[in-house]
């Protein structure tokens, strides 16, 4: 079995959780995915099967887009609800702030401003991020000091789609009290891979001057594929019809453009070899739109064979071979 699977992601497991169940179900140990939830985050989590592992390279760097729920008028250290009632790697949850009333709309959206477009992010000290060798959080977790750098990321749309001081629809609400300045801020956010949605509500909060963390997080697309199309692991529990969700390699890739192979165009191809305009069935693409743009090569059966690069030279070069 070689493909994608769209899977649902409830609150509570990790991600590689959730590829141990996938590895267990249909009996592989080829299953990755291309990019991870936090545990108490739900929503699409995209798992590659089989060859499919080998394609998470083109797949990675997809825009992912979210419904995020910011708590305003409490901060915590893993910007995020799971400290909350607990002092973690002694840091205490911050409650309160120097503020005595709720942001307005218009403080919000003025704050919302600073987080559109492409600026750089600090990721959280609770994060899998390296720190000479050592991941942020085991760093965080013993209170030793953290140090990350901070990446370019992009927000292409950040919206909010209400604010109001009840818990949010869908989401278990926190047991915690909430503060008197304490508000609920929902929002859309389409970012770049990379992007930290736990430090976008961090940074809001900080910006407003009244801490925030992020309450809840559903992931509703990552690239073209969206959450509606998910299946949940209930539905994957049976391993007779769990194969029949997966999605074909060909699918997973077909944004990129491609080209049938002669039977010697196969052979070379299969080799790690060049191609010339020869080695592929029809007229070759016309005017490539320039060097390293890729192109998936297609058997005789339309299966996905290989992606390649134009390169300067004219010559279609294998970058991945799947067999």
């Amino acid at each position: 079995m070689h493909g994608a699977l769209l899977v649902d992601k409830p609150s509570g497991p990790t991600s590689h959780d959730i590829v141990g169940f996938v590895r267990r179900i249909l009996k592989t140990s080829r299953v990755g995915h291309t990019g991870t939830l936090d545990p108490l985050a739900t929503g699409l989590l995209l798992l590659l099967v089989g060859h499919a592992t080998r394609l998470s390279q083109f797949l990675v760097t997809d825009e992912k887009e979210y419904i995020a729920d910011v708590r305003l008028g409490i901060a915590t250290p893993t910007y995020d609800a799971a400290s909350l009632g607990a002092e973690v790697g002694g840091w205490g949850v911050e409650v309160g702030s120097s503020k005595s009333t709720r942001p307005s709309r218009t403080e919000i959206e003025e704050a919302l401003d600073a987080f559109r477009g492409t600026f750089l992010q600090t990721p959280p000290p609770f994060s899998a991020k390296k720190v000479e060798g050592t991941r942020a959080y085991e760093k965080a977790r013993k209170n030793q000091p953290v140090q990350l750098q901070p990446v370019a990321v992009t927000v292409r749309e950040l919206e909010v789609l209400g604010s109001n001081s009840s818990e949010p629809t869908g989401f278990q609400p926190t047991s915690s009290p909430q503060p008197p300045t304490s508000s609920l801020l929902r929002l859309r956010v389409a970012a770049s891979a990379g992007f930290y949605v736990r430090s976008l509500a961090h940074d809001i909060g900080q910006r407003l001057g009244c801490g925030a963390h992020l309450e809840a997080l559903r992931r509703t697309r990552v690239g073209r594929f969206r959450v509606d199309e998910a299946v949940t692991l209930e539905a994957l529990q049976d391993p007779g019809t769990s194969s029949g969700h997966l999605i074909p390699m060909n699918t997973l890739l077909d944004e990129i453009p491609a080209v049938s192979l002669t039977d010697e165009g196969i052979h070379r191809a299969g080799h790690g070899n060049s191609l010339t305009p020869r080695h592929l069935v029809g007229p070759a693409p016309v005017s490539p739109a320039g060097a390293n743009t890729r192109m998936r090569l297609l058997d005789g059966d339309g299966s996905l064979l290989a992606v390649a690069e134009w390169r300067p030279d004219g010559l279609l070069h294998p970058v991945l071979v799947l067999r």
